[in-house]
């Protein structure tokens, strides 16, 4: 059995979880779609296109629709609601400006209450609040930035406040939508313990299984299972899921994160091995890769990878490296290493059996400032 082994600590964290933030910031913007059910993904085409969801607003899951669902359940579902009299789906395609200018508006409203922010997506933000002292100060405080937002933006978010990023990103997720929950030092245990195991982050799917195939399924009965058997089983994630289930998290704010990779990807609307439409999507998704790439104020990056799911979904990934790597001004050269890696997915020396491709994308690595 795990001992229970706590932590004192002196922080107060805030994690802020926007409410389906993209269909939320759709809605915002345009007043006749108030109250109707709304999916932002790829645009359906009668339940024939190939794309997902990105975000359904709350109404839109009250008809199963819900994030990463392929955009054809999606306007079947629609459909269906339609024939039994429900409002149908309205589905928009997705903005990025937009969301982030919203995004980065909302990082302003935070910082003008405490200047250690991370943003950890474009729609989450954890900040230290230790500064207020006591846990009501920081309740406080949190209200002030939820109404703020509301009132500045028009869009709902939730809140988890506790003394770790751990907890208070598991607290922001239970009330939504337009929630908040405070959770102390002395009620970590008994938060986390009735909690099932997918709520701890880093338990996927496939992770989950194993556990519920030895009938674990809440985070007390993971305490269960000693450090030494999670090791075992999972290597030094299992070190990670032990401490998880503890809620011990030590991990700081971080105000920036180092960008990793710049990368974009397309789903065809029919499989496809035509050279030309291949290598017409390959332009614009090399085109879009290389403006996001001087935006991000990198000076060079030295791996290319390309990525080709094929009709049946089996999965390729082809990279270079290069040595001196490539420059701002250097686009031309991008271009003819993405192709070099194409050519041989479109003919027998990678494809074989010539199976159709379904998807294509490109990705840039190791970037140098």
């Amino acid at each position: 059995m795990l001992k229970n082994i706590t932590k004192l600590s002196t922080k107060i964290i805030a994690h802020l979880d926007m409410d389906a933030f993209f269909a939320s910031i759709e809605e915002a913007h345009t007043p006749s779609f108030k109250g109707k059910p709304i999916v932002v993904g790829t645009e359906p085409n009668q339940g024939k296109a190939r794309g997902v969801v990105s975000t359904a607003n709350y109404k839109a899951r009250e008809y199963g629709i819900h994030s990463a669902l392929p955009i054809s359940w999606a306007w079947r579902l629609s459909e269906k609601a339609k024939n039994q009299g429900k409002a149908p789906v309205i589905f928009l395609p997705v903005d990025f400006n937009l969301y982030n200018r919203v995004s980065q508006n909302i990082l302003q409203i935070i910082k003008t209450y405490t200047k250690e922010v991370e943003q950890a997506s474009i729609d989450e933000y954890y900040f230290d609040l230790s500064f207020a002292k006591t846990f009501k100060k920081a309740k406080l405080i949190c209200s002030n930035i939820k109404n703020e937002i509301l009132l500045k933006e028009k869009i709902t978010c939730s809140v988890g406040i506790a003394p770790n990023k751990l907890v208070s990103k598991i607290a922001a997720g239970i009330n939504k939508p337009n929630g908040m929950l405070l959770v102390l030092e002395k009620d970590i245990q008994n938060f986390l313990n009735p909690l099932p195991i997918r709520e701890l982050p880093g338990i996927g799917p496939k992770t989950a299984e194993i556990f519920y195939k030895e009938n674990i399924k809440t985070i007390k009965d993971l305490k269960g299972i000693s450090l030494d058997n999670l090791i075992k089983k999972f290597g030094k994630s299992g070190s990670k899921i032990f401490y998880k289930a503890l809620g011990i998290d030590n991990s700081p704010i971080t105000e920036k994160h180092e960008i990793k990779s710049i990368g974009e990807q397309t789903t065809f609307s029919i499989n496809s091995l035509d050279i030309l439409h291949i290598c017409d999507q390959l332009k614009k998704l090399s085109d879009s890769v290389f403006a996001n790439f001087l935006e991000s104020g990198f000076s060079s990056f030295k791996t290319i990878t390309i990525t080709i799911r094929f009709y049946d979904f089996n999965t390729k990934t082809s990279s270079k490296s290069l040595k001196s790597g490539i420059t701002i001004n250097d686009k031309k050269i991008f271009e003819l290493e993405i192709l070099k890696l194409i050519l041989p997915f479109l003919d027998k020396r990678s494809n074989p059996k010539l199976k159709p491709i379904r998807l294509i994308g490109v990705r840039i690595e190791k970037l140098i400032n």
